[in-house]
């Protein structure tokens, strides 16, 4: 275990969480984020894109033609390694962010955290560990850019990210992507990337 958690990463994935973590329980404790509860929707989406970067880092693998080859399945050890990281990340940023559930705090912190964990996740696959964070930033940036439109902002599957805590529709696309992706992210492991010239 300790020569896997080497060779992905996972001691400096750690040490990114609890920074962002830091970072953002800072940020949370500045006077204005008490005054306007919806001052909080760039930390909560924020600061999941961090978490969400910092594991999908972790994903990447520099043997992947000795580990394809290896007698005991991947897999296992792959939903692991997600699972871990996902529920320490989801409780570092959820302590760091006080709040009421019907606000942004600590519960749209934990859904924002799986379901940007699982677009993670899901790039790696597609795209390979080192660029996974790009589609989670694309699609936080244009959900976060288009709030402001009526039509986005109340299609709350669409629009899950910028939605308050206990919204059903928010949890139930968020916990869909992060299921996806993680699943996906066991089963085949990151997209293999060329050498670097």
């Amino acid at each position: 275990m300790a020569l896997y958690s080497r060779s992905r990463g996972i001691p400096t994935a750690l040490a990114a969480l609890v920074c962002a973590a830091l970072l953002t329980a800072w940020t949370a404790s500045r006077p204005d984020a008490y005054l306007d509860p919806y001052r909080r929707v760039p930390l909560v989406a924020l600061a999941p894109l961090l978490a969400a970067a910092a594991t999908g880092a972790s994903l990447h693998a520099y043997t992947r033609e000795l580990d394809d080859t290896a007698v005991r399945r991947w897999w296992p050890r792959r939903l692991a390694h997600l699972l871990v990281l996902s529920v320490l990340a989801s409780a570092l940023l959820a302590l760091a962010v006080p709040g009421h559930a019907q606000e942004f705090g600590a519960v749209a912190m934990v859904r924002n955290t799986l379901g940007a964990i699982g677009v993670t996740a899901g790039g790696a696959v597609l795209v390979g560990a080192r660029l996974s964070w790009m589609p989670t930033t694309l699609y936080f940036s244009a959900v976060y850019l288009s709030a402001a439109s009526p039509r986005v902002n109340n299609a709350t599957v669409v629009s899950w990210l910028v939605q308050p805590g206990p919204q059903h529709g928010a949890w139930a696309a968020g916990l869909a992507l992060f299921v996806t992706g993680t699943a996906l992210c066991a089963a085949r492991g990151a997209r293999p990337e060329g050498p670097r010239v």
